[in-house]
């Protein structure tokens, strides 16, 4: 992203970003609800376009079909067919990923054990709980073995056990030169980070590893900069 700025009617949501993500990095994205992070993700993704600046893709213009076959996304909120089973819901992306019939099957029992809901492969969504549909929507933004995974708040209602599973996970991904790009109002997940970068009123205030961050701030955890962002 160079020199990004976006607003909605009279609403200044994102001023002045420039941003960039290295390949095989984890970069996490935190800020007070309402920071513009939500805008940001959509835009990386083609989502949202700005009204000026521009956003590129492994160096070249970001287009819709480059981000579609490369980019795992998954929204903040969960966007499944509730009235399918879990296994028709990945059947249904795999079709959209044109993922080939013969490697589908072992993808979706690959990232279903990943998110620990094998068990729950034929049952439909409707019956899911809401940290269940969580874990399935990442399930989806993993199946077709992205470059690039883009994930807005992808924890929320999961338990700690599970995310820590699900984290060990995102540390293979980048072994393998994976680049993840994760937003979170998790702080101990933010520690986890490469770097990260803190947004407040729709301005980027710092990108950097989450220890320079802790430094910069004069505090001792991510927490007390997230609370200082909140009040100032």
């Amino acid at each position: 992203m160079k020199s990004i700025h976006k607003s909605f009617g009279k609403q200044d949501v994102l001023t002045d970003i420039s941003l960039k993500v290295p390949r095989g990095e984890i970069y996490g994205l935190i800020g007070p609800s309402g920071s513009g992070k939500t805008t940001l993700v959509k835009m990386l993704i083609g989502l949202e376009s700005p009204d000026s600046g521009t956003v590129e893709f492994k160096g070249s213009p970001l287009k819709a079909a480059a981000v579609y076959t490369s980019v795992g996304y998954m929204a903040q909120s969960d966007a499944l067919y509730t009235e399918l089973t879990a296994k028709e819901n990945l059947n249904f992306f795999a079709s959209l990923y044109s993922l080939k019939k013969k490697d589908r099957e072992d993808r979706i029992r690959s990232v279903m054990k990943t998110v620990d809901l094998l068990a729950h492969l034929d049952k439909p969504v409707a019956l899911y709980s809401g940290g269940m549909k969580r874990r399935l929507s990442l399930a989806i933004a993993l199946l077709h073995d992205p470059e690039v995974l883009i994930l807005d708040e992808p924890t929320v209602g999961i338990d700690p056990v599970l995310r820590k599973q699900i984290w060990e996970q995102f540390q293979e991904l980048k072994g393998k030169g994976r680049t993840l790009l994760i937003t979170t109002h998790v702080m101990d997940e933010a520690e986890r980070c490469d770097r990260l970068g803190l947004l407040r009123n729709g301005t980027l205030l710092g990108s950097e590893e989450p220890s320079l961050i802790k430094e910069k701030y004069g505090v001792s955890s991510l927490e007390e900069v997230f609370l200082s962002t909140e009040v100032h």
